[in-house]
């Protein structure tokens, strides 16, 4: 797991923030104008958040989204169906709620 990027998103959450991938690219040296590097940043989250899902935490990569339609990539919503926490037709519904539970979470936490 890249911990440089988990402790960034820590931070984020705790302060009820969001962040965006283009935001978080460079602490991986990723540019996101590369279709590597965003199948990277992609792989990156995704392991933290099956992460913070094994250890009974929500999905931290709600607080990363696209900065043109405001919500996480397509790979958020495969993971959390492939998880079993998606169980909802609407992603902009669902995606909401994970941030708020994220939110919720990390405001409470220090680990």
């Amino acid at each position: 797991m890249h911990q440089q990027i988990y402790d960034k998103l820590k931070a984020i959450a705790r302060a009820g923030d969001i962040t965006t991938y283009s935001d978080i690219a460079p602490l991986a040296n990723l540019d996101m104008s590369k279709q590597e590097d965003q199948n990277r940043i992609a792989q990156i989250l995704g392991e933290i958040s099956t992460f913070e899902h094994q250890n009974g935490r929500p999905m931290l990569s709600a607080a990363v989204i696209h900065k043109e339609d405001n919500i996480p990539g397509p790979g958020f919503f495969a993971l959390a169906k492939e998880l079993g926490i998606y169980n909802q037709k609407n992603d902009v519904l669902f995606f909401v709620n994970e941030l708020k539970r994220v939110h919720d979470y990390w405001k409470h936490h220090q680990n």
